[in-house]
């Protein structure tokens, strides 16, 4: 199987990562499928299985784990475990597809210490952790307790930046698409 390229795309949770992958998406000559993770927590709004998300059990997540069949896994908040199968990403190189990435950063990282010279990690820096807390808010999706757990996470995943190939500032959301759209493309021309 031939192996296409992996586009990791990360930041803190209201960064624009997933309106800026969803861009990504639509252009077809960029050739990209989305990697959906799976998940142990429970569905937000109107997301759905298999599309979205893989939604999970524990369990089942569990013995994923145990059968070595993640690339990466993480415990992102307390009791909800994210994680990409292998079975995924091959899945979309065997359409001779490139992989597209909307996921946590320790994810993100680990995508490309295993695969280095396949991966373009891709780091989504907002305007502020206020503007976060703002659009965070603006979903209307979680409870304050947990918007102020995302909050304080964003800290944490903000430090990490400059370990990514490159960071977006997703100050003006055009500009940020834009700026996408060329690195992905250059690095999916690159041989």
């Amino acid at each position: 199987m031939t192996k296409g390229k992996l586009l990791v795309f990360s930041a803190p949770s209201g960064s624009g990562k997933t309106t800026i992958v969803k861009h990504l998406l639509s252009k077809e000559d960029l050739n990209l499928e989305f990697s959906i993770s799976c998940t142990t927590r429970a569905p937000r709004g109107e997301e759905v299985h298999g599309k979205d998300y893989y939604f999970i059990s524990w369990e089942e997540f569990k013995k994923h784990i145990k059968a070595e069949e993640f690339v990466e896994w993480e415990e992102v908040y307390t009791d909800n475990f994210y994680g990409t199968l292998k079975a995924e990403v091959e899945r979309i190189w065997a359409k001779g597809k490139h992989v597209i990435f909307d996921i946590d950063v320790a994810g993100g990282l680990r995508i490309k210490s295993k695969f280095p010279n396949e991966t373009l990690a891709v780091f989504v820096k907002p305007p502020s952790v206020d503007e976060l807390k703002r659009r965070l808010k603006q979903r209307s999706t979680e409870s304050e307790d947990k918007i102020n757990m995302r909050i304080a996470k964003a800290s944490v995943e903000l430090a990490t930046a400059p370990q990514f190939d490159t960071i977006i500032k997703n100050y003006d959301l055009d500009v940020a698409k834009e700026e996408a759209y060329k690195l992905v493309k250059d690095f999916i021309s690159e041989k």
